[in-house]
């Protein structure tokens, strides 16, 4: 049977109540006032609390929120001589079960205390459902995200392993555009859709022949427009899969610059999406800093070079900052 705490500073309202709760079968603990009742509530757990408002002290209102806020499993009734449709409203806002007019009719005491605790059985379990409805989603979301990773990295893996003189290309793209998204301010789950686009963003050299890829000599002009399509190619290979971010549209962009240069489709600086400006200048770096067939390693500090020379024309300024911060500020370096 519930346990449940009368907080009176009337004497004879206190035993009254005792009276009645005791024949209704529950047991009952008696305080005189809310610094009494603070005590009580500390070393047992109480199912339900019938409070005075107008108390000496602490008011009956003040000691109801402070249950709501330390003890959310217990129900509070008011039991008061007030009837004053303003201080019930406060009350309510409590969040209190029921408010009880003196003198009270002890079957009303009685109906009020079983359909209170009746609530709160349920508002017990719903929460309790919640929180468990909220962890399994919690847990599953977070293998649909590993899976997502392992997917995208297995995409990944398809191009490097077609064309082993940018194999780490992507996944050094990817760390950079983390770091310089992080250095700019974004939020995680941004910055985890940067760093997925990063891995991605080559995908389409797969419709590119090998020996393409991996000619040491100067490309033709048929051979570099091919080059060209695989923004193209590897857009319409991810534009039919829900990703939670907009993988695709990232991929096509990112060669795209702020004057229009850029290709496939000539984007303004104002038309490209900002992951798109980061990737970019990302993969601008990473590829004038690697070796590649047709030439030596340029090096990091003539790729910074090319970004400083060409910010606010071919490269977003706000972009090109953060991507010097990260090198000369936070030491970045690419992993081998």
């Amino acid at each position: 049977m519930a346990n449940i705490l009368v907080v009176d500073d009337e004497e004879s309202v206190r035993h009254l109540l005792s009276r009645v709760l005791s024949r209704g079968g529950y047991e009952c603990t008696l305080a005189a006032d809310a610094a009494e009742a603070r005590k009580f509530i500390k070393d047992r757990n109480f199912e339900l609390i019938l409070c005075d408002v107008a108390m000496l002290g602490e008011s009956g209102i003040d000691f109801i929120r402070h249950v709501a806020a330390e003890y959310p499993d217990t129900a509070t009734i008011m039991v008061t001589a007030v009837d004053d449709p303003e201080i019930a409203e406060t009350a309510l806002e409590t969040g209190i079960y029921g408010y009880i007019i003196k003198p009270f009719n002890p079957n009303e005491v009685i109906i009020n205390i079983r359909n209170s605790l009746r609530r709160r059985e349920l508002e017990i379990a719903d929460r309790a459902y919640r929180g468990n409805l909220k962890q399994e989603v919690e847990e599953r979301t977070a293998e649909l995200r590993k899976t997502l990773r392992g997917v995208i990295y297995a995409l990944t893996m398809t191009v490097e392993y077609r064309d082993p003189y940018t194999a780490g290309h992507q996944q050094r793209v990817s760390d950079l555009s983390r770091a310089m998204a992080k250095e700019m301010g974004f939020s995680k789950d941004k910055i985890m859709g940067i760093r997925m686009a990063g891995v991605l963003h080559d995908i389409g050299k797969i419709a590119i022949p090998a020996e393409i890829l991996s000619k040491p000599g100067r490309l033709s002009k048929t051979e570099f427009e091919l080059i060209k399509n695989h923004s193209q190619v590897g857009y319409d290979i991810l534009k039919s899969i829900q990703f939670p971010w907009p993988l695709s549209q990232i991929v096509l962009q990112h060669h795209e610059r702020m004057d229009g240069s850029g290709y496939p489709n000539g984007l303004l600086g104002k038309e490209m999406l900002i992951e798109s400006s980061i990737l970019g200048i990302a993969d601008v770096v990473e590829a004038m800093a690697s070796h590649r067939p047709y030439r030596a390693a340029l090096g990091i500090d003539k790729a910074l070079e090319e970004i400083s020379i060409n910010k606010g024309k071919f490269y977003d300024v706000e972009v090109v900052n953060a991507c010097l911060k990260v090198f000369k500020d936070k030491k970045f370096k690419f992993k081998v």
